[in-house]
Order: structure tokens, then C-alpha cells, then sequence
């Protein structure tokens, strides 16, 4: 574990880095111009090398995983601004980093500064920790498709209305980029949900014990939600709104059944989720 000085430096590069790109970009973009594409994203991911630093003890600690509530806005912020880089690098969406980099840099602060009780989970199987993992990396993903399916919602009104100050048309990328990049998040957030969901049955002995019987109820109302919108999509073209109403109300179960419960159990009740 490092020491408090050496934390404290760390954080204050990472959210520098953050600061630092962000404002970039912002600039760029209020001023009508490209932000530079190689700047931001070495900037970005310096950032998310630091911030890994710093949270990767907190999560490993000699006794097993911790995943309080805290530590958990943490890996959520950092693998979101993490998928968010990856998608720039093929998609024209840079500018979608200005919603991540809040995100990343809030949940850095949570996780370094504030503390959750928590039992850390010692001595699990390799199956379990697959399950664990995929399910925290599927819960970004399908968030940040949920955040994604409001971009897209304000850019149809905006166009639909023929809006005379069309603020978000000409902010964000194109519709169609934007819709194509909703369904990337959507097709490989439901496949990693697929997997964790798979995970979790052969790997929990008994699932619907230790808060575990209403997180799989409303994982797999989510899984039925999202597997509709896929199928919709593939056969009948579901986009627009349609698409938007399905991603948010997959997302809100999801939230339910993790979320949720997290916030009830650690922060209220004081107890492990």
C-alpha cells in the first residue's frame, strides 16, 4: 500500500491529467475546432495508469477483494473512461470523453478519500472472480449505453423539432455515429452480462442466498430487456426512441438489483453487499 504522501501526489497528477484534457477538449470545441485526437488520448491514458495505480490496492488487499461501495465508483469511472478511449480510437467520438472524464475523476476522489464497511472476499474460486469481474464490466458498459440512449434521445428531438438552437446536433457527432456507437456498447455489454449470468450459476452455491435472490431476478429481467432490444434491432431496425426506452428501462433493472442494494446494505444498514 503506498503511502499517504505518495497517494496524495498521485491523485493530484491523475486528476491533473484529467483536468488537463478535459479543459483541452472543451476549448477545442467551444471554439469550433478539432481537440487533438493523439494529445487527449496519451493524456487520457497516462491518467488511467495512475488511476489503476491507486485503486488497484484498494481493491486487492491482503485479506481478498474490496469491493465497497466507494471502490466500486472507482473501477466504474475507470473503465468507463477506459471503454470510452477504446471507442474513440475506431469511432469519430472523442468529444464523448468530456461526460467520461467527470466520471473518471469523481469516482477516483470516492474511492481514495472515502471508506464503506465491507467484508473482503478472501479465498474465492477462479470462477467466482470471473463472474465478479465480467458482472462489474457489464454493469459500465450497459451505463454507459444507458447514458448514450439520452444523447441520442436529445439529438432526435432536437432534430425532430427542427429546434432553432440545435446545441447537441452540433456538439456531439452525427446521429448515426452516435446510434452505431449505442449499439456497440449495447451488443458487447449484453454479451459479458451473457457470460457473468452464465458464470454466476455454476459458480455461486446458492444463489438466492446472502442478498444474492434479487440481483439475479432483476439481472435477468435486464438480460430479457436487453435481448429483446438486440433481437428488435436485428430484425425489425428498432432505433430512435424505441431503442432509447428499452436500453434505459434494461439499465434501470440493473441498477435495482446492484446499485441499489450496495447503497442500502454498506451505507445505511452498514453491512457487506
Amino acid at each position: 500500500m503506498p503511502s499517504s504522501a505518495t497517494v496524495l501526489i498521485l491523485l493530484i497528477a491523475t486528476l491533473s491529467l484529467y483536468a488537463g484534457a478535459f479543459g483541452h477538449m472543451l476549448i477545442q470545441l467551444l471554439a469550433r475546432r478539432s481537440p487533438r485526437h493523439l494529445a487527449v488520448m496519451s493524456l487520457l491514458l497516462f491518467a488511467l495508469i495512475l488511476h489503476g495505480v491507486l485503486l488497484l490496492p484498494q481493491l486487492a488487499t491482503p485479506v481478498g477483494l474490496n469491493l465497497n461501495v466507494f471502490n466500486v465508483l472507482s473501477l466504474t469511472g475507470w473503465l468507463m473512461l477506459g471503454f470510452s478511449l477504446l471507442f474513440s480510437s475506431y469511432r469519430p467520438v472523442l468529444p464523448l470523453n468530456l461526460l467520461a472524464i467527470p466520471f473518471a475523476g469523481l469516482g477516483l476522489l470516492l474511492g481514495t478519500l472515502l471508506h464503506a464497511p465491507y467484508h473482503s472476499m478472501a479465498h474465492l474460486s477462479t470462477g467466482l472472480e470471473a463472474h465478479i469481474f465480467l458482472s462489474l464490466v457489464a454493469y459500465c458498459l450497459l451505463f454507459m449505453a444507458a447514458v448514450q440512449s439520452v444523447l441520442v434521445s436529445i439529438q432526435h428531438r432536437e432534430l425532430k423539432h427542427r429546434s432553432q438552437t440545435r446545441i447537441w446536433v452540433q456538439v456531439l457527432p452525427p446521429l448515426q455515429t452516435m446510434e452505431s456507437l449505442l449499439y456497440d456498447m449495447l451488443l458487447i455489454g449484453f454479451g459479458l452480462l451473457t457470460l457473468a449470468l452464465g458464470l454466476g450459476l455454476f459458480a455461486i452455491d446458492n444463489l438466492f442466498a446472502q442478498h444474492l435472490a434479487h440481483k439475479t431476478f432483476f439481472s435477468a429481467l435486464s438480460w430479457l430487456v436487453f435481448a429483446g432490444l438486440l433481437i428488435g434491432h436485428w430484425r425489425f431496425g428498432w432505433r430512435g426512441q424505441r431503442a432509447v426506452r428499452f436500453t434505459l428501462t434494461g439499465f434501470g433493472l440493473l441498477a435495482l438489483g446492484f446499485v441499489g442494494s450496495k447503497l442500502v446494505l454498506e451505507l445505511i444498514l452498514g453491512r457487506a453487499g
